[in-house]
């Protein structure tokens, strides 16, 4: 009994985000919380630094040396890379425990909508880095379970996960999703707006970095009652010389009107997809918004004027996901159902 409890303390859900991947280990919570990045040496190729030390490196390196983020729109774009960021992670989060002795069970929250192809990228992934078994489970499912809604139950809950790469919007009830939409508007596709923005009206070309740290400070999708204001600096792309320009909140909302207006309508569809008993239960229990993108101001205001049905941002949105991913991997039993797919039954033996 020592040897399973011990490997039972050792199980871990990951939440591996485009932006950021979140590990959770059982009996401990939340541990790692760190970008997705990874730096190289191209020369030698080896790893230079992984999360955190890598981002400040990004737009900063010589050109030996690059800074990759190996996933895009949340599925692997790069398999070897991935696997390497996510032996570092769960090294990391096993601390001293994490021997080759200790092989951990692994819940992995994926997008939903991805193909069979690259849900096999990601369990492929986790166990090249040293999971015993690997699981996944679609991330607005698991964000349900992380913000403790009843999602076994027969109603529906309507969940909204506006991620970095990608957004999930979905209906679960009964431990499955009913009606889903994922689309490519999130935190990267509202910063790439910035950029092109600022390279439109004021000829300056902006960095990501820049333009994410615009959308933090000042970003909105409603008209504030006190007007922000920032500094947008970059380079001018007339002189090549640097520039810098004082931007208010309504420039960022213009600069992501399109985005927006293309998420709403995905919303709208979503809810329109939904057999009307469920839709009476999301008018009375309202929806639910978790990641990075819920807390853009006035996100929730504005949902909730255009699908008349409440909206509130989840307490701690940042770690819905990675939380309902912990939550399986220390309760797999009963709560097996919400998985897309299990992997190597043959262990379980």
């Amino acid at each position: 009994m020592k040897g399973l409890f011990q490997f039972r303390k050792s199980d871990i859900g990951i939440d591996l985000g485009t932006a950021n991947t979140l590990v959770y280990v059982s009996g401990r919570g939340i541990v790692v919380d760190e970008p997705s990045v990874i730096a190289l040496n191209q020369k030698t190729g080896t790893v230079v630094a992984v999360g955190t030390e890598a981002k400040r490196m990004v737009g900063r390196t010589p050109s030996h040396i690059v800074a990759i983020r190996p996933l895009v729109d949340g599925v692997i774009s790069d398999f070897e890379i991935t696997e390497e960021m996510l032996r570092y992670f769960i090294k990391r989060a096993l601390g001293e425990s994490g021997s080759l002795w200790v092989r951990p069970r692994i819940v992995i929250g994926i997008p939903s909508g991805i193909t069979e192809v690259e849900r096999r990228a990601v369990r492929d992934a986790a166990l090249s880095a040293g999971a015993s078994e690997a699981y996944l489970v679609e991330e607005p499912m698991a964000g349900a379970i992380g913000v403790r809604l009843e999602v076994q139950d027969p109603m529906g809950n309507m969940i909204v996960d506006i991620g970095g790469g990608t957004s999930d919007i979905a209906v679960v009830s009964l431990g499955g999703i009913v009606a889903s939409k994922n689309l490519h508007v999130a935190g990267d596709r509202l910063n790439n707006d910035i950029i092109q923005y600022a390279r439109d009206e004021f000829k300056l070309l902006l960095g990501e970095r820049t333009a994410e740290d615009l959308k933090i400070a000042i970003g909105s999708v409603l008209q504030q009652e006190e007007p922000l204001e920032a500094t947008m600096r970059g380079r001018d792309l007339v002189t090549g010389l640097p520039r810098e320009v004082l931007v208010t909140d309504a420039d960022i909302r213009e600069a992501m009107r399109a985005s927006i207006s293309t998420f709403i309508k995905a919303i709208r569809e979503t809810i329109e997809m939904t057999p009307p008993e469920l839709v009476a239960d999301i008018i009375h229990r309202g929806i639910v918004l978790i990641g990075g993108g819920s807390l853009l101001r006035g996100i929730d205001v504005l949902i909730e004027r255009e699908t008349r049905i409440p909206v509130r941002v989840a307490e701690d949105p940042l770690t819905a996901v990675v939380r309902g991913a912990g939550i399986i991997a220390e309760d797999l039993d009963r709560l097996r159902e919400v998985l897309v797919e299990s992997e190597h039954e043959e262990t379980l033996n």
